[in-house]
């Protein structure tokens, strides 16, 4: 007999919107605590942005969206919804193919609607601790939050919880030679909005992952002059030059900034800039979570998790979902909560804490024998196909659709290829021009 369990989830973005359904659909009591007043987590555009703009002052109210106003995905809709609830155009929403952040937040106002989401979901709820309740997790977890203009505290016990608060928060800051000297503006883009505030400057920015071309191309429009700075060989940095710019410039890593504002290159270039703008990325942060050393964050690993999800020590009791990148977050989302929903019902089985650290172990060994830097460690890439077919067995899932993964690749191969203006010329026809082999695609009335 299937057990029942009652369940803590902290987040109502993405990952915690998904794994509310999957939980309830498996006949667990869902408490889902959300911060702020609406879900949607990083994809609920905030305007606002935090007194610290680099964002290291721990005083510092945190604005949890990072999102900028011309956000746009760069993953076809058709990557972005979930298995029985696809990502279909609305008669009345943005019609693109990547549409705006907009649309992504509509899409998922619907699919908490559709499955009662919002009536778990206690809103402006901080959670402030999560710890275990007794000597041993089978006591239950004690969650500890308070309510929007109010300091005092609520405490209740759950049998498990599930952390779903996002990664895309808290900034990581690369490592300047100088920045201490630095006088002139700097932020992080977790702060960046819109370009106005660059008007006629010369700007530099460091990192061209997604955002960093997103906000290059953006602040372009305001600004005088754009440097990116990047650690890239000169192949490479050859391919992604941006020609339909002509006030964006690559360059090397930054050597060293100094204090009358010049910033100098290893490639031998240097400029005056007014601002430098951080785009390197996100810290996983687990403030509220008590665990008396059993899972620890350093250097971007959270560990030791077995298959990302569950510490050894603390499962099924406890356990992360969305902590892994570089694969469409939406699906694996999905089958990450699929499978943490049926391991609480007693339908799939875990391995013992010792076979489940050795596994641990194991894929640490293989990252320190192949030379990949601990940062890396929930990065999925290669080995995405292998995660998402093991997810979906373990959950009592079919074969997963082939298309996908066709489509992953597609998206991969342009990207790599930085043609970033693909998001303009992939129509619904380019789709199915791509994937007339495939035997089924996603529908969904609107």
């Amino acid at each position: 007999m299937a057990r029942s369990v009652k369940v803590a989830v902290i987040g109502a973005g993405v990952s915690g919107l998904v794994a509310a359904r999957e939980l309830q659909r498996e006949g667990h009591r869902v408490v889902v605590f959300e911060k702020s007043h609406r879900i949607g987590g990083t994809w609920a555009y905030d305007p606002r942005t935090e007194s610290d703009p680099l964002g290291v002052d721990p005083n510092r109210e945190i604005i949890h969206s990072s999102l900028y106003l011309s956000m746009r995905t760069n993953l076809p809709r058709q990557l972005m919804g979930y298995l029985d609830y696809p990502f279909v155009k609305s008669k009345t929403g943005d019609q693109r193919t990547f549409p705006g952040h907009e649309e992504v937040l509509r899409f998922l106002d619907d699919f908490a609607e559709e499955f009662g989401i919002l009536e778990l979901t206690r809103f402006q709820s901080e959670v402030v601790r999560v710890e275990l309740a007794g000597e041993r997790e089978e006591e239950g977890w004690l969650v500890e939050w308070k309510s929007r203009g109010s300091e005092s505290l609520t405490r209740e016990t759950f049998e498990a919880v599930v952390v779903c608060s996002g990664h895309l928060t808290v900034p990581k800051l690369g490592e300047i030679p100088g920045i201490e000297n630095w006088k002139r503006y700097q932020m992080h883009s977790h702060n960046y909005r819109v370009p106005d505030p660059f008007e006629g400057q010369v700007v530099v920015i460091i990192g061209l992952g997604p955002s960093g071309f997103d906000i290059s191309k953006d602040i372009s429009k305001a600004a005088k002059e754009v440097h990116i700075a990047v650690r890239m060989n000169h192949m490479f940095m050859n391919v992604v030059k941006l020609q339909d710019f002509q006030n964006i410039k690559h360059h090397s890593a930054i050597k060293c900034v100094y204090e009358d504002g010049l910033v100098a290159f290893e490639d031998g270039s240097s400029v005056y800039a007014d601002a430098i703008v951080h785009c390197t990325g996100y810290k996983y942060y687990f403030p509220f979570l008590k665990t008396r050393g059993i899972v620890n964050v350093e250097e971007s690993r959270v560990g030791p998790l077995y298959k990302h999800v569950f510490p050894p020590a603390l499962a099924p009791w406890l356990c992360f979902i969305g902590l892994t990148s570089h694969d469409p977050a939406f699906l694996i989302f999905e089958l990450q909560s699929k499978w943490v929903a049926k391991v609480l019902s007693g339908k799939a089985e875990l391995p013992s804490t010792e076979e489940m650290m050795d596994c641990v172990q194991n894929h640490y060994k293989f990252m320190e024998d192949n030379q990949i830097p601990k940062h890396h460690t929930h990065f999925l890439r290669p080995h995405q196909v292998d995660y998402k077919h093991w997810l979906a067995e373990k959950s009592g899932l079919g074969a997963l659709e082939e298309w996908r993964e066709k489509m992953v690749n597609e998206v991969v191969v342009k990207y790599l290829g930085m043609q970033h203006f693909y998001i303009d010329q992939w129509d619904d026809a380019y789709w199915h021009s791509i994937l007339h082999s495939s035997s089924s695609s996603p529908s969904r009335n609107p």
